[in-house]
């Protein structure tokens, strides 16, 4: 009798599979926020071939498809995969073989670090000491250090000791040997900073490239490693496409080679350097996408860091009298590249600090431009506009990349450097967002730390991690939860021209996801900061669980 009831079922049982439709993870029970066009809530979300198939509640799912595999989320929380709109992906990861100087609190602190580092290091004679991350304005004495330390402790190695936003070093004497610097070196767009007739070892933005360009290129090696170390590091923190900001040529013919052999997963949009090999190569090649890498973008820079007074300002900075900062090439230079890339049809992302530097990229890019389009020419950082500039964003379409986390680091300082007034035109996220209506969100890393929860607290909050100040930094200037999590997402997919690949949980895009413990819009602030990444897919494929 048993078995006569048992045939009945199995046939319904097969009858209910055979019209189901085949998927290869189903993903249940979850909180997911799928950030379309509504912002809308919905279950779960069914995966085949690396892409989305279908979203809706658990129920519906479950009896629309058959899935090799299930994931029972549990009411967790999962969102797009996070976007990183600005950051330095290849750079980064060859920091991470390089000493880490980030937190230092004095000169003395990374004198330490340094003879710590060099003994593990163990350089042969003439190798190159590198290090990376150092900020003069967390020290108690904020003053730039000089070199002679360095000299001693390394008279037979070169050694460059770069800023945190890589805009100054501190350089030894044998450095600025191989270099040819002497007091006498005079150069646009950079400094020499010089001492009772002879160099100090601290260098200004193009200072710095004259020593770089001694610096041995890394082996292939190296690049695998590096590429390989950034990956690990950004699947953990949700991160599943990076924006890299200005690389050559021939390091995206690596990441190419990484990409073939399956090893390197992660989705990059390249920003290639202002270079002329790299104008040359990708104009001779044409645009490169594919599922993992998309080339059609250059990267220029405009002027320095405020951290360094490299920022091109209007006005004189409010610390250091009749000093301006400077523009890292002449505008023409900077005329002669929106010109070529508006006739090969490529993006152009300046990087532009200070309110000069700004107004000068947004009024080339409009000669250009004329008026509204979707070419989505961008400005990197934004980072202090003029109160009469902020309508030029939207006059001529251009996109405002920013970094939320900048003004949570800068603001302990930023208004000695530029004056209560000019300071309301910093970090102001919100009057940008109100130019197009959308604002991609990014981190800089290595310039700031790679966490993109620390990109929606600083954006949402505008407090430091210990919670200061108390009611935030130029809070008009915040984003909403919703409007940051766009830029983290859709939105950043947007700038790179994506949004229709990724960026949204929706059918068709890829299976990019992260999955957190905490739910992120209506978390209180200190919930953020300790919010966990429990799981990371990219295209479907779980490359992060923690």
């Amino acid at each position: 009798m048993m078995r006569l009831l048992l045939v009945p079922v199995l046939i319904v049982l097969l009858a209910a599979c055979k019209g189901k439709t085949k998927a290869d993870t189903l993903f249940i029970n979850g909180t997911v926020y799928t950030v379309d066009s509504a912002f809308s809530k919905t279950e779960a979300v069914a995966v085949k071939d690396g892409k989305i198939i279908g979203t809706g509640t658990t129920a519906e799912l479950q009896q629309q498809f058959d899935a090799k595999e299930t994931v029972d989320l549990q009411g967790k929380f999962m969102y797009p995969g996070f976007i990183d709109a600005h950051a330095h992906f290849y750079r980064y990861g060859l920091g991470l073989q390089t000493a880490d100087l980030t937190g230092t609190t004095s000169w003395e602190d990374i004198l330490h670090r340094l003879s710590e580092f060099n003994k593990v290091l163990a350089p042969a004679k003439g190798d190159w000491i590198i290090g990376r991350g150092w900020d003069q304005n967390d020290w108690a004495v904020k003053e730039f250090p000089t070199n002679e330390q360095l000299n001693k402790m390394f008279p037979d190695n070169p050694v460059i000791l770069t800023r945190v936003d890589g805009h100054a070093a501190v350089v030894n004497d044998l450095a600025l040997q191989q270099a040819g610097i002497t007091a006498q070196t005079k150069l646009t767009g950079g400094d020499v900073f010089v001492a009772n007739g002879k160099p100090t070892g601290v260098l200004i933005d193009n200072a710095i490239d004259l020593v770089s360009a001694k610096i041995p290129a890394a082996n292939e090696k190296q690049i695998k490693d590096a590429l390989m170390a950034a990956q690990k590091n950004c699947f953990a923190a949700g991160l599943t496409t990076i924006a890299d900001c200005g690389i050559d040529y021939d390091d995206v013919l690596q990441i190419e080679k990484a990409n073939a052999s399956g090893d390197l997963k992660m989705r990059l949009y390249v920003m290639l350097s202002d270079a002329k090999k790299n104008y040359e190569a990708i104009f001779k090649r044409g645009k490169i996408k594919t599922d993992r890498l998309n080339v059609r973008s250059f990267k220029v820079y405009g002027d320095g860091a405020l951290g360094s007074r490299g920022a091109c300002l209007l006005e004189p900075y409010s610390d250091k009298a009749n000093h301006y900062g400077f523009l890292l090439s002449n505008p023409e230079h900077f005329d002669s590249v929106a010109a070529v890339l508006y006739k090969n049809q490529f993006q152009m992302c300046t990087h532009a600090i200070g309110d000069s530097g700004n107004r000068t990229i947004l009024n080339i890019y409009g000669k250009y431009l004329k008026e509204t389009n979707d070419l989505r020419w961008r400005i990197e950082h934004a980072q202090v506009v003029n109160e009469n500039d902020f309508a030029l964003f939207g006059k001529y379409s251009i996109v405002p990349s920013v970094q939320p986390t900048h003004a949570t680091s800068d603001m302990y300082w930023a208004e000695e450097r530029l004056g209560p007034k000019r300071v309301k035109g910093a970090y102001a996220f919100n009057d940008l967002l109100k130019q197009n209506g959308w604002i991609p969100l990014g981190t800089d890393f290595p310039v700031e730390d790679i966490d993109p929860l620390k990109t929606f607290y600083a954006a949402v909050f505008r407090r430091d991690a210990k919670g200061w100040p108390e009611k935030g930094y130029q809070t008009e200037n915040a984003l909403t939860r919703e409007a940051t999590l766009r830029g983290m997402t859709i939105w950043a997919a947007r700038s790179n021209f994506e949004e229709n690949e990724k960026g949204s949980i929706e059918k068709g895009k890829f299976a990019d996801f992260v999955v957190l413990d905490t739910d992120l819009m209506t978390a209180s602030f200190e919930q953020v900061l300790k919010t966990t990444v429990l799981k990371t897919i990219c295209g479907g494929e779980t490359v992060y669980s923690k």
